[in-house]
């Protein structure tokens, strides 16, 4: 065999490489918990970088899916959101960090998290409000058939 090749097996399947050709590459490895960090392209040619954790992979055969939770910890609110990187994914990159490199308090994303819970729940009781106010004020436009319908 000739001193360049070598050969080597992935899945079952025996194969004969010539090393002088094959490309050196790092690979990653991510399991599900991971803590990481994605750079997402936002307007223009600016581009934000958000902490998160792997979620979940999708075994697409087409496109295998790393599935990302992460963070959009802003001035006055805090959203969870999922990226979905694979090898179809423009202007989302994703890479390792450490969970000390943490930018992020847990207090203060709790806490505009449930500022987020007070406002839902204050908009909840509006609607209701106007629910009522239309049940009482407009039955002369349904009769009857808006009593059936509660």
């Amino acid at each position: 065999m000739d001193e360049y090749k070598k050969i080597v097996e992935i899945n079952g399947v025996k194969m004969e490489i010539d090393m002088r050709l094959a490309k050196i590459a790092t690979v990653d490895t991510f399991k599900v918990g991971d803590p990481v960090k994605i750079l997402k392209k936002e307007y223009g040619d600016t581009y934000s970088s958000w902490y998160g954790i792997i979620a979940g992979f999708d075994g697409f055969m087409a496109r295998p899916t790393i599935i990302v939770c992460y963070l959009e910890n802003k001035y006055a609110e805090a959203k969870l959101c999922f990226a979905y990187i694979n090898s179809e994914t423009k202007d989302v990159e994703i890479c390792h960090t450490d969970t000390a490199d943490l930018g992020v308090e847990r207090d203060d994303v709790l806490a505009k998290l449930d500022n987020e819970v007070v406002k839902k729940q204050e908009e909840i009781k509006e609607l209701n409000r106007k629910k009522a106010y239309f049940l009482d004020h407009f039955q002369q436009y349904f009769g009857e058939r808006i009593k059936q319908v509660v």
